[in-house]
């Protein structure tokens, strides 16, 4: 099993940076992609970025440019960097990770509780 504890949301105004957290603990082999994804309500929850593990990343097209990714795999953490934030960026932040348990085959999927992001002015 693993447990993921998300950080670093808040309410800021528009243009500020903010940098969110989120770390994987508990029992698994190994942890491959890390992403972030947002839900705002009455929308469907959409990726914002994505890591692989070795490095790869993958960006949503509205915060390309802006927002960036990055993982510690000593630490099993992954990051996300947002500058320039909008209010349209407004939402609840979820760290997605998914992992194989130690002698396992079987690709699993966990996600955070969410971290609420609000930007305005």
């Amino acid at each position: 099993q693993v447990q993921l504890v998300e950080s670093g949301g808040g309410l800021v105004q528009p243009g500020v940076s903010l940098r969110l957290s989120c770390a994987a603990s508990g029992s698994f082999g190994s942890i491959y992609d890390m992403a972030w994804y947002r839900q705002t309500p009455g929308k469907q929850r959409e990726l914002v970025a994505s890591i692989t593990g070795s490095g790869s990343t993958n960006y949503a097209d509205s915060v390309k440019g802006r927002f960036t990714i990055a993982r510690d795999n000593a630490n099993n953490t992954v990051f996300l960097q947002m500058n320039s934030l909008k209010p349209e960026d407004t939402a609840v932040y979820y760290c997605n990770v998914k992992y194989r348990l130690s002698g396992y085959l079987t690709l699993h999927d966990r996600w955070g509780k969410g971290t609420l992001v609000t930007v305005s002015s």
